[in-house]
């Protein structure tokens, strides 16, 4: 089978002028190369495609393939990371992971989190914070006491979120989320900080075949940031991060029915990776859900924990395409439509 591959290569990104920062959800050259390699040791051939501009460039110029593992993150908009599955539906190309509704959605941490909490699933209390204006407006209320969580509504790899995300009283509040918006140009989603333990929890399949395949306890170093899971702490992972197995049964099974909740209420699809915060109590919340989880066998949360639950790195990408190519033969939006062939 060829097998396209896109994906935004951070190093072309950083060679452009943008900072370390910005591109920090993109993905090394070690990655791809990986990727590359591993899927064609499934017998399939691989085409590096890249980014959304040259996909639209060997779209344009006729190419395609009989699927396309897409990693691509995107670069502009709250939407980024939907505009490639996107233009791959308008040419009728199956793809790997969630498709551009379930990406959107849960790139705006603010809707993911009432997706889920309609579905009846626990996620802490919040509200968003638009400008500073709205901070005269009342917007804390008696459902949201101090201390607080700060985060940009729009980020991932923990972008935007340091040891000064946890606020304590309105003045610390107001001073993070004027940071927040003036460097991230995005409204501040503010919620109940939670004190306990964190987990995140890997999942692959789709709807009803979606499992997890293991929870994993995220706990700081006393070299890394204290408290908070922090960008820094994320990018020296590492050295700051020690990652163990939860082999508690009455965790595993209360994160497996959080997660499982979540995923399937937001409708991600193959494979994809969670947060779960608890509170004083020990009760888990969801945090956030990535449905295009890093992939770097060595770096990224998902790779780690499949390596730690003994699953091979070989066998998580045959899992992940294995789901895609379910999905193709039951999607009537990838069956070639003779009225449309002509116009693509």
């Amino acid at each position: 089978m060829r097998i396209g591959l896109t994906y935004d290569l951070r190093k072309e990104y950083l060679e452009m002028g943008y900072t370390e920062e910005e591109t920090a959800e993109f993905d090394s050259e070690d990655t791809i190369h990986a990727l590359d390699e591993t899927i064609s040791s499934l017998e399939h051939e691989v085409v590096r495609v890249g980014n959304i501009f040259e996909l639209a460039r060997q779209l344009s110029s006729g190419e395609r393939w009989d699927l396309v593992f897409n990693i691509s993150e995107g670069c502009h908009g709250r939407n980024r990371e939907a505009q490639v599955p996107a233009l791959l539906e308008a040419y009728q190309i199956p793809y790997t992971f969630s498709d551009p509704l379930t990406l959107a959605v849960c790139l705006d941490k603010a809707v993911a989190k009432s997706v889920v909490r309609d579905a009846g699933i626990p996620t802490p209390e919040s509200f968003t914070v638009d400008s500073m204006h709205d901070m005269g407006k009342g917007a804390i209320s008696p459902r949201t006491p101090f201390p607080l969580f700060t985060k940009p509504l729009s980020e991932g790899t923990s972008k935007g979120i340091t040891s000064e995300s946890i606020v304590w009283d309105m003045d610390a509040l107001k001073r993070q989320c004027s940071i927040l918006l003036a460097r991230y140009h995005q409204p501040v989603l503010v919620e109940t900080y939670l004190p306990g333990r964190e987990f995140t929890i890997g999942i692959v399949g789709t709807k009803d075949q979606a499992r997890v395949i293991g929870v994993l306890e995220v706990k700081l170093n006393q070299n890394a940031e204290p408290l908070v899971y922090t960008f820094a702490n994320k990018e020296f992972c590492e050295e700051r991060v020690e990652y163990s197995i939860v082999k508690d049964k009455g965790i595993l099974k209360e994160a497996s029915d959080v997660a499982l909740g979540a995923y399937r209420a937001l409708g991600c699809r193959d494979a994809g990776r969670l947060d779960l915060k608890a509170d004083k109590n020990g009760k888990l919340y969801f945090l956030e859900m990535n449905p295009l989880a890093g992939l770097n066998p060595t770096h990224s949360d998902l790779p780690i924990l499949c390596s730690k639950m003994g699953i091979g790195y070989r066998q998580l990408i045959s899992d992940i395409i294995d789901s895609a190519l379910e999905r193709k033969t039951k999607d009537s939006v990838f069956r070639q439509d003779s009225r449309t062939s002509t116009l693509i």
